[in-house]
């Protein structure tokens, strides 16, 4: 049994950070209260530290009788969360600087962080379920910060459809391992091919509704444009952002690892699946006004395309490398758009945003360069990352599904274009209060994302060679 602790440096960390930061939050008077917003961010740099260390040395392993996994997935995944972690505190500075719970927001930033980790490396179906939780519990009160209408709102549809899906994850992990008699993945894989097949197919079906929910796919999206729409800014570009990045990965070395010789087509499933999501995704984002509602639906049809990676885990060697590199690709990018929103927060509407290009050039170049990143327009990050998903679907032999997901792009193009085209509008003009700004750390955030983004897509060539391997049984 490895107990090494030092293997979870980063998960202990943000733990840790939340558990001193509580304390020290208590006592710290309000105008103190940013202090807890410098643990966070170091907490997050201390872990980006120590996976650099962990990349470096190459120690695979597998620790606490194997339920958490430290391979390539675990690593890539660790810097993709924390550094969108750490983008996501410097955007939230002026939204929370001193609200009488501020304390309690970073504390809440920090767990559902944690939990975000723990899914990314969970190795076992139970330690699966625990970071769910983990990772769900904080993010329902983050939605419901603010303590709004709204948000109010937000939070409750969220919690509800988290609950009931948590549920079914729950029923799902009970009857593979009543299918496998085990939670291991390396000894379901080795069970479950002689399990009875319709054992093994709820139970999957059941595993799955879980990490959609928080990837926000079909058919567990509802919650993503109600809780974008409702929480604070910072809180939807987390919500949008890190949950997919645990979900997806979790997903990935399940289906990867534990189901990859049984006879249910699960590829096919997540194949439909991510059809599904990318074009209703698309589809209703046409006619979206609102910037956040139509960053929401922007979401969906993303985790369509990562989906695709999923479909083929098994069938491509090209599917954890082009997994790994879209998520970051798309953290940074959709980080930068809703930086941006976080820094105008007079502008809800698309048409708030007419001639932002004459009073706020420097913010218009961010969001140009993200909303057709998003597109996937060279040479950002996304253009590559949907480069290598779409060739491992046809690599895997999904040919149809790249052929719907190349039509999906260029069809979203229309509703990204109705946000940049009032940009340079000359016409009209909106209140130059319309267009006040929030402070310099949104600012900053939004600048340091769309250079992620546009950096992601110039040095691909020298990035994507850190996603390849195959996770650790």
């Amino acid at each position: 049994m490895n107990e090494n602790l030092t293997a979870l440096l980063p998960e202990l960390a943000l733990l840790g950070a939340a558990v001193i930061g509580l304390l020290a939050g208590s006592w710290l008077p309000r105008r103190r209260q940013w202090y807890i917003a410098l643990l966070a961010a170091a907490a997050c740099i201390t872990g980006l530290a120590a996976t650099a260390v962990t990349m470096a040395t190459s120690r695979e392993q597998t620790v606490f009788s194997h339920t958490f996994a430290i391979d390539t997935a675990t690593d890539a995944g660790r810097l993709i969360v924390l550094g969108s972690l750490l983008l996501v505190i410097t955007m939230s500075v002026e939204t929370v600087r001193g609200h009488k719970r501020e304390t309690e927001y970073w504390v809440l930033l920090l767990m559902t962080g944690a939990g975000t980790l723990t899914l990314i490396g969970a190795n076992d179906t139970l330690m699966l379920f625990a970071a769910y939780l983990l990772a769900s519990i904080p993010a329902y009160a983050l939605s419901a910060f603010a303590k709004d209408a709204p948000g109010t709102e937000a939070a409750l549809k969220y919690y509800l459809m988290g609950a009931l899906l948590g549920t079914a994850m729950l029923a799902g992990t009970a009857i593979l391992y009543a299918a496998g008699h085990a939670t291991l993945y390396r000894e379901l894989a080795a069970t479950l091919p002689a399990a009875p097949y319709g054992l093994v197919a709820v139970g999957l079906v059941a595993v799955l509704a879980g990490l959609l929910f928080k990837a926000g796919a079909v058919p567990a999206h509802f919650w993503v444009p109600d809780v974008t729409q409702g929480a604070p800014t910072p809180v939807a570009a987390y919500v949008t952002t890190l949950p997919k990045i645990g979900g997806l990965i979790a997903g990935y070395r399940l289906l990867a690892q534990a189901l990859a010789d049984t006879s249910v087509n699960w590829p096919l499933l997540l194949a439909i699946l991510a059809a599904v999501t990318m074009t209703l995704g698309n589809l209703a984002a046409f006619f979206q006004t609102s910037v956040k509602r139509l960053l929401a639906y922007s979401t969906i049809s993303q985790v369509g395309y990562l989906l695709m990676a999923l479909a083929v885990a098994t069938r491509s060697d090209l599917a954890q490398k082009s997994l790994l590199f879209y998520l970051a690709a798309y953290a940074a990018t959709n980080l930068g758009a809703f930086a941006v929103v976080t820094e105008l927060p007079h502008a809800h509407t698309l048409q708030d945003y007419r001639g932002l290009a004459r009073r706020r050039p420097g913010l218009t170049a961010v969001l140009v360069v993200c909303l057709l990143g998003l597109v996937g327009t060279p040479p950002t990050g996304i253009f590559l990352g949907k480069l290598e998903v779409f060739s491992a679907a046809i690599d895997g032999g999904y040919t149809w599904l790249a052929a719907l997901a190349v039509a999906n792009t260029v069809a979203s193009l229309f509703y990204y274009l109705r946000w940049l085209s009032p940009l340079f509008s000359t016409t009209e003009p909106v209140p130059a209060e319309t267009h006040a700004v929030l402070g310099r750390w949104a600012a900053a955030t939004a600048y340091t994302a769309a250079t992620l983004a546009l950096t992601l897509g110039l040095a691909g060539g020298a990035v994507l060679p850190f996603g390849t391997g195959n996770p650790l049984p």
